[in-house]
């Protein structure tokens, strides 16, 4: 009955991030070694460093739900190439998630590597293997938590509790693998499809320790899908459309929508992004739509800068106000060429 509780009150209060069962962010493109292992190093200079902040529920919150992500990738050539431009990619992800109703947290740190293999001596199409691996740490505060026999009938929960609880933080080791495509099509054209498996060991997520099958996290496998489709031949506008799907045991998400690149001054060294999509849900056997997302972005010289906005579509139909904003940057340095072959959001 105590680990029942236990699991009840955790459940509940980490609630927003359950349907998922792990770490989501609305601008999925611009935490690469989040989303996909084979995107570490998937960009056409030397290195790149981005974060990515998430504010979740602040209208109806004291203490909103915080996630950040910061992360950094190398791209390295391969020691051995004759006429294709095979790379190495080299990156480090910290993430931390905090949910501050019962001062519950989840802190990562992962390392991952990718081979991109080019596909032609023309070095325009890449097919990319990436393995990630990390140390994941939970952690929860139980000064946060009110129980029975703590009440003492009259003022509040002012009396100890006799409840035998675990050790209030435990870690585990996690693996993550995937597989990139990418290549330039037509004039200015880009095209990536990619698919990934995380969580491959599904490892113990029991503060209990090795408390059985039901404890353990459940692989999550995805599908991302974009393209830059440039609508004149200096791909001063051009379309991004983006798609993501991915399940994890009883819940699958899909996000669907399009970004635009306006390029800005004489030469196009600066550019707007405008975009919106869709995300819908499904927890068990029910489906539906879960929130709009709005988004902006300035990108100028090697500095890109994104803020969307998520409104919860179903907790609007109740009339109450539950939405998340997002703000991510990111600096790609040393670039080799003008276009970067890597979705940006």
């Amino acid at each position: 009955m105590k680990k029942l509780l236990l699991y009840s009150l955790l459940f509940c209060t980490f609630l927003p991030e359950a349907f998922s069962q792990d770490k989501h962010f609305t601008q999925f493109y611009a935490t690469p070694l989040t989303l996909n292992p084979a995107l570490t190093g998937a960009f056409e200079g030397k290195y790149r460093v981005g974060t990515i902040y998430r504010d979740q529920w602040r209208q109806v919150l004291d203490n909103p739900i915080r996630t950040f992500a910061i992360a950094a990738d190398l791209r390295l050539k391969a020691p051995v190439r004759k006429v294709t431009e095979d790379a190495f990619g080299l990156g480090l992800m910290f993430f931390t998630d905090k949910v501050s109703v019962v001062d519950f947290s989840t802190t990562q740190i992962a390392v991952s590597m990718a081979y991109h293999k080019s596909l032609g001596a023309s070095n325009t199409q890449f097919l990319t293997l990436g393995l990630q691996g990390g140390l994941t740490q939970r952690n929860v505060t139980y000064g946060s938590f009110d129980f029975h026999d703590e009440f003492d009938g009259i003022s509040g929960y002012t009396m100890g509790s006799g409840e035998a609880l675990p050790e209030n933080n435990f870690s585990f080791s996690d693996l993550n693998v995937g597989l990139n495509y990418s290549a330039e099509v037509g004039y200015g054209g880009r095209i990536f499809a990619g698919l990934g498996m995380h969580h491959v060991t599904s490892p113990q997520i029991s503060f209990y320790g090795n408390s059985g099958d039901g404890d353990k996290l459940y692989r999550k496998f995805s599908a991302q899908l974009a393209a830059n489709v440039p609508f004149d031949r200096e791909n001063r506008v051009a379309m991004l459309p983006r798609f993501l799907i991915a399940s994890q045991g009883p819940h699958m998400e899909i996000n669907t929508g399009t970004n635009f690149r306006i390029a800005l001054g004489q030469y196009g060294g600066s550019a707007l992004h405008l975009g919106s999509w869709v995300r819908f849900v499904r927890n068990d056997d029910a489906v539906g739509h879960d929130a709009v997302v709005a988004l902006v972005g300035f990108e100028f010289s090697n500095v890109l800068i994104g803020m969307s906005y998520d409104l919860n579509l179903r907790a609007l139909e109740a009339k109450q106000r539950q939405s998340a904003f997002e703000i991510s940057i990111a600096y790609l340095g040393e670039y080799e060429n003008e276009e970067v072959l890597c979705p940006k959001f």
